[in-house]
């Protein structure tokens, strides 16, 4: 994808505005990429969603275009106000960049918008990243969130694209195994990834703490 400083562009204030802002303290792309606000007390909790989803609803198109030609916290911190709004209209750009694998560290941040889109277009994008990554051993990119999305959308839509990667001895097991110390490890369990883009998504929809 291009790579363009939004600075160039007229729109050198959006990273100030939408990725780079503390209303925790700690820079927004920060707090969404620890997943910490999921354990916040009430009132920062409040805070924080407040801010999110008012810049969710706010952001314009060309702000969101300015964001996701920009490096990774940009991308990352935008994918998230596109999956909060549910911009749907999202769905290819976000998929092209999941795909390519350019800023691995943003590909979270897509996989959580297309689980929060819920479609089954978003469960075919998801698959074909895990087609073509999952097979790389050698690659720490974000097959874990993908799969995670995967198997909440699976469960919302009553289908099983999962099952093939997830069988014993599969493409899931082959990619764990191949770090030792992710073979035992409660956080690469299957249980453990659904639960992680359940709570983010439940927290999305209902703008509660768990």
């Amino acid at each position: 994808m291009p790579f363009q400083d939004p600075e160039e562009i007229g729109y050198g204030y959006v990273i100030a505005r939408y990725v780079t802002g503390k209303e925790t303290g700690r820079p927004r792309y920060r707090e969404l990429k620890s997943g910490r606000f999921l354990e916040f007390d009430r009132p920062l909790a409040d805070r924080f969603v407040r801010h999110l989803v008012d810049d969710a609803a706010a952001v314009t198109d060309d702000e969101l275009d300015a964001l996701l030609g920009f490096e990774w916290r940009s991308r990352f911190t935008t994918a998230w106000l596109i999956g909060v709004d549910r911009r749907d209209e999202y769905r290819e750009r976000l998929g092209e960049l999941l795909l390519a694998g350019e800023f691995c560290l943003s590909g979270g941040a897509y996989c959580f918008a297309l689980a929060r889109f819920g479609t089954p277009a978003d469960a075919e994008i998801l698959t074909a990243y895990l087609d073509r990554y999952l097979p790389r051993t050698d690659l720490r990119h974000d097959q874990a969130a993908a799969l995670g999305a995967l198997l909440r959308l699976d469960a919302h839509l009553g289908t099983h694209h999962a099952d093939r990667f997830t069988a014993p001895g599969g493409l899931w097991d082959r990619w764990v195994d191949a770090l030792p110390h992710l073979r035992d490890s409660p956080t690469h369990t299957l249980a453990a990834l659904r639960r992680r883009t359940d709570a983010l998504c439940d927290f999305a929809n209902g703008w509660t703490l768990p």
